[in-house]
């Protein structure tokens, strides 16, 4: 429930938000859009048990952008009196006034405005203490480190517990506004046998304080994944079957969401261009994005341009059925803006496998990624080539775990070879995916 405090602040960012529209309208101008957010926070780190950071966080300011003839102007102002906020907008009307003009600047349509606002649960603040939450990270330190006798060393724990509140508006008459919670607990743990030494992590995150996982929970998980990488060996160079892990999967089908984004692809950056309605996975593959779901990390009614968001197919039986555009990118490809400013919305992945264990008797021999390095991968091209650690698999059980290796091949093609997700599915993350079976890649090693 909404506190007097907090709806009091709520209204008066929405007045602020009101007034620099109507100052904009005042000088004429063809349009104009004004977002402010305040944000509330703590965050500790802690290392062995001792006190790193406390960092208290309360910041926020009004930014607005104003169009005429073409021309975008830009300013922000922390300070929201009306003479500021007057001032800010003269700024940002000055700065229209000596740029070049781009047909395709705007507001998103009046039409696509949101007009159904309702309360997606997303708002969940926890009222903690610096000594309660470095008591907490300490807790998730001390279960890495009991959970081998081969954890030697911590390299901290942290927590993050913080609260937003945003306006948008625009001069269609839009006004929006939505309040948010995320928390987060993180730990580092380091492990040493006479090979040499390892690190690993674990995390959660959640709007509710009470749905994280409990320090015991990411200490030990974080304690159990570092010593399982101790004694990693090279293998030699091969072309093996690979299951990426559901930490990895999710980055791999990330690198659809840059592919697949108007500014990629009116620039004609993007290994997808002109793959609209082609068959890019397999035909059991499939993404749905379901915005509107209550409590969730990637929840909304309206985007980054006030466009209403709405449950979509991303991909269907295998095959792209939607670009990922803005107002800007929807004129310069000629199409219609999907609501995507700001991001992807709670994407729903297709799942054809078992869990974990059933994954790796699926994968029977090859390798299992579980960590990847570097940023090998070409977004023009879909050339992908990036360090890999994990563990090698024989007739579907783990053997030992492998490092300084190179994965490589083409996005394209990797995507097409998907055999199979998995239904372990990494809850921490806008998009739900599980670990994916690749049919065959390139593993460079000794």
């Amino acid at each position: 429930m909404m506190s007097e405090r907090l709806a009091q602040q709520r209204a008066e960012l929405e007045q602020a938000v009101g007034r620099a529209l109507e100052e904009a309208a005042k000088l004429g101008l063809d349009g104009a859009e004004v977002a402010v957010q305040k944000q509330q926070g703590l965050s500790v780190s802690t290392r062995l048990g001792e006190v790193e950071t406390v960092e208290f966080n309360k910041d926020g300011a009004l930014g607005i952008s104003v169009y005429r003839d073409g021309c975008k102007g830009n300013a922000s102002t922390s300070d929201l009196s009306a003479d500021a906020i007057r001032a800010a907008v003269q700024a940002a009307a000055t700065i229209a006034s000596q740029t070049s003009a781009d047909q395709y600047n705007g507001l998103a349509e009046a039409a696509q405005m949101a007009t159904e606002i309702g309360d997606l649960d997303l708002y969940h603040p926890y009222d903690i203490d610096p000594q309660q939450a470095v008591a907490l990270a300490a807790r998730a330190e001390q279960a890495a480190m009991a959970a081998d006798k081969r954890i030697v060393n911590s390299d901290g724990a942290t927590l993050n517990s913080h609260e937003s509140l945003k306006v948008y508006g625009n001069s269609h008459g839009f006004i929006g506004s939505g309040l948010s919670s995320r928390h987060s607990l993180s730990c580092v743990a380091i492990g040493q046998d006479e090979q040499g030494m390892e690190r690993d992590y674990d995390y959660t995150v959640a709007r509710r304080f009470e749905d994280m996982l409990t320090p015991e929970q990411v200490g030990h998980q974080a304690g159990l994944e570092t010593a399982a990488r101790l004694g990693a060996r090279k293998i030699d160079t091969c072309n093996v079957p690979v299951l990426f892990s559901a930490a990895q999967s999710v980055g791999l089908i990330s690198h659809l969401i840059g592919a697949i984004s108007g500014a990629s692809l009116y620039r004609n950056a993007s290994f997808l261009t002109d793959s609209l309605e082609q068959q890019l996975f397999p035909e059991w593959f499939a993404i749905e994005e379901n915005p509107h779901i209550k409590g969730a990390l990637a929840s909304a009614y309206f985007d980054g341009e006030g466009v209403a968001t709405q449950r979509r197919q991303i991909i269907e039986a295998g095959v792209l059925k939607t670009y990922l555009l803005t107002a800007y990118s929807a004129r310069r490809l000629k199409m219609t803006n999907t609501g995507h400013a700001g991001g992807i919305y709670n994407w729903q992945v297709n799942r054809n496998g078992g869990d974990l264990k059933a994954m790796l008797k699926q994968l029977d021999r090859g390798l299992y990624v579980t960590d990847l390095m570097g940023h090998g991968v070409n977004g023009v091209t879909g050339d992908y080539s990036r360090g890999a650690a994990g563990f090698w698999v024989e007739n579907g059980e783990i053997q030992f775990p492998v490092h300084e290796i190179t994965i490589a091949g083409n996005l394209k093609t990797m995507y097409r070879n998907m055999v199979a997700m998995g239904s372990d599915v990494d809850p921490r993350h806008s998009l739900a995916a599980g670990p994916i079976l690749l049919e065959s890649m390139k593993v460079a090693g000794n």
